[in-house]
């Protein structure tokens, strides 16, 4: 019988937690995919007499989680600690430097420093498994390092965090239901729920979501991890009023993050987008995540699943550690064709699509013909246009829909638009993607 596996675990939050009582309760079906048994003989956290409703008895507890990288029983070390610097960052480089394989659910760690540690593993001739770093219990990285490795990937897109979906979601059916509400309201429920955090900046601006399209990126094109390359815009915008007028028009509203392959570049993107309700990708909601790859042979390839929580991502954390146990040690991202694009930092102002926009105008003579005027000079072709009912002298929403134009030119359309006296508010826009 071989060597069992030996696992040192630094972080004993939900997601550690979860890793452990995962790998007590399916040892013997492990074992049994495996050929050997994986055992966790070491762990580390802030807190060692926390009641974490399991017993700990048996392993060798470091105040340190640093003290793990060296752990002369370990062969594998899990880091769950989270964030891009500190104590995770410098676990994780030293774990490597001394030969042992890294196992991390950390998406910030991978979207700062994935480069450089990627280049340590293969020094080291190591495993780095981020499995769990991207969108929770998801198989997304082995499916497109490996079942889709037939493929040349054009795109990848989706729902990368699940505050962010739940947040719309709830926002779209209260607009249904005829009760709408705002965007605070939706947070403030979501933190109670525990759905959101204390300080929920992170998710509702786009940041989490960037961190993980950044590693989803470097998987698909074999490009390093930019995280600096990535356009990053948030939900905070979003009105009651947005998501009815989505409706009307037959959209939805997600959070997505892009990235796609051009002739010279790879660019990313992440910020609010109004898809069609027929997408596949618009029916998932909640918290559940969503990516779609564009390949030349699958076409079309839809991966749904829970975005987080302690059983979907230690199911992550653990499928890593099956690839270890088995032998399975591979590049942490693939190595890039010649002449694959790099990611670029493009921007905004060079994008081309279609956008919704919405004003807030005093309802009165001529104000139509003053947005008009604006479109026309930069070029900007309006394709739908809706105004319910008629106030005159009070302030009413007046949205547009365009064809495709430069964003740029869009940008300078709203802001003259901004600056006629019938226009009461800046101009909202939201990015219409096609799928």
């Amino acid at each position: 019988m071989p060597e069992p596996l030996r696992i040192a675990i630094a972080g004993l939050g939900t997601v550690g937690c979860g890793v452990l009582a995962l790998l007590r309760d399916n040892a013997a079906l492990l074992e049994q995919r495996t050929g050997r048994s994986i055992e966790v003989v070491a762990v580390s956290a802030r807190e060692r007499g926390r009641d974490r409703g399991m017993a700990l008895e048996g392993l060798d507890w470091r105040d340190d989680a640093a003290a793990l990288a060296a752990h002369p029983a370990a062969d594998v070390v899990v880091e769950l600690i989270g964030g891009s610097e500190g104590a995770a960052r410098a676990l994780s480089e030293a774990a490597l430097a001394n030969g042992k394989h890294l196992v991390t659910a950390n998406k910030a760690l991978l979207a700062h420093h994935g480069a450089g540690l990627a280049e340590a593993a293969r020094r080291a001739g190591c495993h780095l498994g981020y499995e769990a770093a991207v969108a929770g219990g998801i198989p997304i990285v082995k499916a497109l390092r490996e079942g889709l490795a037939g493929n040349r990937i054009s795109g990848v897109y989706g729902i990368l965090n699940g505050t962010c979906n739940h947040i719309m979601t709830a926002m779209h059916d209260s607009v249904q239901s005829g009760q709408a509400r705002e965007f605070d309201s939706v947070l403030r429920e979501a933190q109670e729920l525990g759905y959101a955090e204390a300080d929920p900046s992170t998710d509702i601006d786009g940041i989490d979501a960037a961190h993980k399209l950044a590693i989803l990126t470097s998987v698909v094109f074999g490009c390093p991890v930019d995280f600096g390359a990535v356009h990053v815009e948030g939900i905070r915008h979003v009105s009651a009023v947005d998501i009815g007028f989505a409706i009307e028009l037959g959209y939805r509203v997600k959070l997505l993050g892009i990235a796609r392959a051009g002739e010279d570049a790879v660019t990313q993107r992440v910020h609010p987008c109004m898809i069609r309700e027929s997408a596949p990708i618009a029916r998932v909601d909640g918290v559940f995540n969503a990516v779609v790859a564009e390949g030349d042979r699958i076409g079309s390839a839809l991966f749904e699943g829970p975005g987080a929580g302690a059983g979907p991502t230690a199911s992550a954390v653990v499928a890593d550690l099956v690839d270890i146990a088995s032998g399975r040690v591979m590049p942490a991202f693939p190595a890039a064709a010649e002449g694959t694009p790099r990611p670029a930092a493009k921007p905004m102002d060079r994008h081309v699509g279609a956008y919704y926009i919405r004003l807030m105008v005093v309802d009165r003579p001529g104000v139509l013909a003053g947005i008009a005027a604006c479109l026309r000079d930069e070029q900007v072709s309006v394709e739908a246009m809706l105004q319910r009912g008629r106030d005159p002298g009070e302030v009413v929403p007046l949205v547009l829909t365009t064809h495709e134009a430069q964003e740029a030119a869009v940008v300078r359309a709203l802001g003259a638009i901004g600056r006629l006296d019938p226009v009461m508010e800046p101009p909202r826009m939201i990015r219409i993607e096609a799928f």
